[in-house]
């Protein structure tokens, strides 16, 4: 099952999960409403006093409940930080010099990295000591990582690396989304129950004086009803986290064995959970809202379990497991529970991997676009070599000032300064005009330090920068993105790279505050795209190709591939690569398998002698990118 499928899954998901969320709030309505007759004796009143009194009970119910749900689902429209946050979760700070704490942030960062998605918050649940994790998120630009303080202790590194790993499969696979969904939904079923409460002590302890003068007080009863009413709505609620959440841990299990390419990171990070007294068990009170996110279950046991038994999970991954394995661990950390860091050292590992050379600067890769289309979204050992690679490359004080907010945004600014006087002369009055002195004084160290970098570790820069640059307020953002866009534009024209890391970073950090992408997500079919189709290739065309009459055959190779039969004459673009903005909001609302038949395209016109320069690869993650499409760094053989 590609990305492209997985896609598809998750949107039919996401209708199901709505219908059953809808039958559940009509169940608990019904019960609701004859369990108030009940208690109020209206069923000897006559029909239209009982019509009216039942019309008045289902709107307040339903009300109740929707609007409890739509309160917590705005409440979490911060995003996956939020989720972590309202759990006890701390932020690991960037520039963390804690070796636990560095450790996990070096595997975020290399998962981000090769994933090709921004690199997301990562917080640690200190009071937690059982063995979890999770991802939290409406998109990958807001998306949260967290993980318990068990966790981070008891894991080696090869154990946290398969843990993320299987977290970064939710983010990529869309199933944060759901999962932050249904935190809102299960919150609305489960506020009837608290409703039921209040009535109930109300009843009992401030109804007397009721009783005394009107001999009865149905509080009681309409407090029993809610709480029975929102008993049946949390059990609704556990069928639907058990139907939403089991079959995606196997999933997400096999990817991340998929992406690390070994087996005993993540079985070995599940023995360990059945080992340890503590396990995967969680303290938090709200973990019937979060239950279905986890890594591991947060209870011992339960009727409606939101994972696979555990000894099925390590069965999957190695099918000789003896189940009698976990006995034997527990005997034997009962007296010394492991420790990660002692693991790591024992294994002889680092704080951080070596994935060996970067290609050179100038090499072509060899690619096929039916490869490349499967590799979205399924990133594979060789992309996490590659990441590490480039964490491996960047000096250490880039990799300092990429992580702080202060520093960060003269690092992206340095990236763009011009080799000519002239226009870097223009560039700095520009920064000196819009931030100040000081900002110019760091543009230009950076600069310093960034050149020569490899052209591969340009992108992945501004990957890295952007947890930093997502701490600041909104305008502040708007800001920075205002001036890449001034400094891009200072000699005249947009380069390939120039427009790349603009847009990916306009768009990731437009979706970090307002969850959505930034233009209207409408369906389209490839024929109602028909001109943003012809006018992507085109740009491709002249991008790649400087020679008119190859430009010319790439795009119909292209468009054959994507439009077959439907003869569109090329027309050179006026303003080259920004001539792709018009496209964007027309192509990403194109369906799953048209975005991968898409994407084949794009690979074809770019790559028409079956291989991409950097420059290439660059602009072919950009336009996956902005079509949310998350490629991985490209690790063909060199041509």
């Amino acid at each position: 099952m590609d990305f492209f499928e997985r896609q598809r899954q998750v949107k039919r998901m996401s209708f199901r999960l709505i219908l059953l969320y809808v039958l559940a709030v009509l169940a608990i309505v019904v019960v609701v409403c004859l369990a108030v007759a009940f208690a109020l004796g209206a069923f000897e009143a006559p029909a239209a006093e009982l019509a009216w009194l039942m019309f008045w009970t289902a709107v307040l119910t339903g009300g109740s409940i929707l609007l409890a749900s739509l309160f917590r689902t705005i409440g979490l429209r911060a995003g996956g930080g939020k989720v972590a946050r309202d759990l006890g979760g701390v932020l690991v700070p960037e520039d963390t010099t804690d070796l636990r704490l560095r450790r996990l942030r070096n595997v975020v960062e290399e998962v981000a990295l090769a994933s090709g998605v921004p690199v997301p918050e990562v917080y640690v649940l200190e009071d937690e000591q059982g063995i979890n994790a999770f991802a939290a998120g409406w998109s990958p630009a807001d998306a949260a990582i967290a993980v318990t303080r068990g966790a981070l202790d008891r894991l080696n590194r090869d154990e946290l690396q398969g843990v993320i790993a299987h977290e970064f499969s939710h983010v990529l696979n869309g199933d944060m989304r759901i999962n932050i969904r249904l935190i809102g939904l299960l919150f609305g079923i489960l506020f009837l129950a608290i409703m039921g409460r209040t009535f109930l002590y109300a009843g009992a302890f401030g109804g007397r004086e009721r009783r005394d003068n009107q001999g009865s007080n149905p509080l009681p009863l309409i407090g029993i009803a809610l709480i029975v009413a929102g008993s049946v709505g949390v059990f609704a609620g556990r069928l639907i986290q058990a139907s939403v959440s089991r079959q995606r841990e196997y999933l997400a299990d096999a990817s991340a064995v998929q992406f690390t390419r070994q087996t005993s990171g993540i079985a070995g990070a599940l023995k360990k959970i059945g080992g340890l007294e503590t396990g995967s068990r969680m303290a938090t009170p709200k973990i019937d809202e979060v239950g279905h996110m986890l890594f591991g279950p947060a209870r011992l046991r339960s009727l409606f379990a939101t994972h696979p038994p555990l000894a099925d999970r390590i069965r999957a991954l190695e099918p000789g497991f003896d189940p009698a394995q976990l006995t034997a661990l527990a005997q034997q950390w009962r007296a010394a529970p492991p420790s990660g860091l002692a693991e790591d050292a024992a294994m002889g590992l680092s704080l951080t991997e070596h994935g060996g050379p970067l290609p050179g600067q100038d090499t072509r890769m060899a690619v096929r676009p039916d490869a490349v289309a499967a590799s979205v979204g399924a990133p594979q050992q060789p992309a996490y070599q590659r990441a590490e690679s480039i964490l491996e490359r960047f000096p250490p004080e880039v990799l300092a000032r990429a992580r702080r907010g202060d520093t960060a945004p003269g690092l992206l600014f340095g990236l763009l300064l011009s080799e000519q006087p002239e226009v870097r002369d223009s560039q700095l009055s520009a920064l000196r005009e819009r931030h100040g002195e000081s900002i110019v004084a760091d543009t230009v160290a950076a600069a310093g330090w960034l050149a020569g970098l490899h052209p591969l570790l340009r992108l992945p820069l501004g990957q890295l920068c952007f947890p930093a640059l997502r701490a600041h307020p909104a305008a502040t953002r708007q800001d920075l993105l205002g001036t890449i866009d001034v400094l891009a534009r200072a000699d005249g024209r947009v380069s390939v790279f120039e427009y790349a890391l603009s847009r990916l970073l306009h768009r990731d950090l437009y979706e970090a505050t307002y969850e959505t992408p930034p233009w209207p997500t409408r369906k389209r079919s490839l024929a109602t795209c028909r001109n943003a189709i012809a006018s992507l290739l085109a740009v491709l065309a002249r991008a790649g190709h400087p020679d008119e009459a190859s430009a010319d055959h790439a795009y119909h190779v292209g468009l054959a591939m994507i439009l077959p039969g439907q003869p569109v004459p090329m027309t050179a673009p006026q303003h080259g690569v920004l001539a792709l903005d018009g496209a964007w909001p027309l192509l990403d609302g194109l369906a799953p398998r048209d975005k991968s038949l898409l994407i084949q395209a794009v690979v074809a016109v770019i790559s028409e002698d079956g291989t991409m320069t950097v420059a290439e690869q660059e602009l072919t993650r950009t336009v996956c990118g902005m079509l949310h499409c998350p490629l991985p760094p490209l690790t063909a053989l060199p041509a």
